[in-house]
């Protein structure tokens, strides 16, 4: 369904009320400040803590099983030790004791190898639980944070919950009657200032968003609002000060017969 066309100034007074309602919008989120961009932020921050310190935990318990292992094996080839050594005494030739003390051998040697996985495993353990330390540490003061923080915003939207709510639904039916094409321009305009000021009123002969001055002929003719002016400097859109009192102007009085 197609917009009702409306007049210039029927036009700029619409704009300038989307303005104010979403200046006033404006106002509720610099009283939220970044708490809310803060609290995702953290959100954010203690999902990737929690995954890191599952991981350490999970290497950690990984790392604890190959010791066990290793363990085990040092168990047998102890045991195979004592077997072979056993076995020393009662060989019959030089080839059954030289095979024998080669398993001896290969044995001791396989145990100090273990041993050395052992201590290379458990010194990695210790760095990675001081790792686990420290994350598990960020991870316990990042969350007492949200939570601070999300009282605050607690408090901050009880206040302002009403109040916004009214002004969305405000600000949704003023963009209802605006055309699609002054909507998108002042949605861009909107979006290029901090401020977020995109329709304003002249000021001491200066724009109210830049303070640039402007020409005695541009403000004659933003007084006639005949069309659609902007800064030349900002490119905000310019009203005058009576611009919401389009549509309740007095009717000039019929001469009497």
């Amino acid at each position: 369904m197609a917009k009702k066309e409306y007049t210039v100034p029927e036009k700029l007074k619409q704009l300038f009320e989307l303005q104010i309602v979403d200046s006033k919008l404006d106002e509720i989120n610099i009283l939220k400040g970044e708490l809310p961009m803060e609290v995702q932020d953290l959100e954010d921050e203690i999902i990737g803590l929690e995954t890191r310190v599952n991981n350490l935990k999970d290497s950690i318990n990984d790392t604890e099983r190959d010791i066990s292992k290793l363990e085990g094996n040092i168990a047998d080839s102890k045991n195979l030790i004592e077997k072979y050594e056993s076995q020393l005494n009662n060989v019959k030739n030089n080839r059954e004791y030289e095979a024998l003390t080669k398993e001896l051998e290969l044995q001791k040697l396989d145990i100090k190898l273990f041993e050395k996985r052992i201590r290379e495993n458990r010194n990695g353990i210790e760095v990675k639980q001081g790792s686990l330390d420290n994350a598990t540490e960020r991870l316990e003061a990042k969350k007492l944070d949200l939570e601070q923080k999300k009282v605050e915003l607690e408090k901050i939207q009880e206040k302002t919950e009403k109040d916004e709510e009214k002004l969305l639904k405000k600000s949704a039916r003023a963009r209802k009657k605006i055309e699609d094409r002054l909507l998108k321009s002042y949605d861009k305009i909107r979006h290029n200032y901090r401020n977020g000021l995109a329709v304003v009123n002249v000021e001491r002969d200066a724009c109210g968003g830049c303070f640039n001055q402007i020409p005695a002929q541009l403000q004659l003719e933003i007084v006639q609002r005949k069309k659609i002016l902007a800064c030349e400097h900002c490119g905000r859109v310019l009203v005058d000060d009576d611009i919401l009192m389009v549509g309740k102007e007095p009717k000039p009085e019929q001469p009497e017969a």
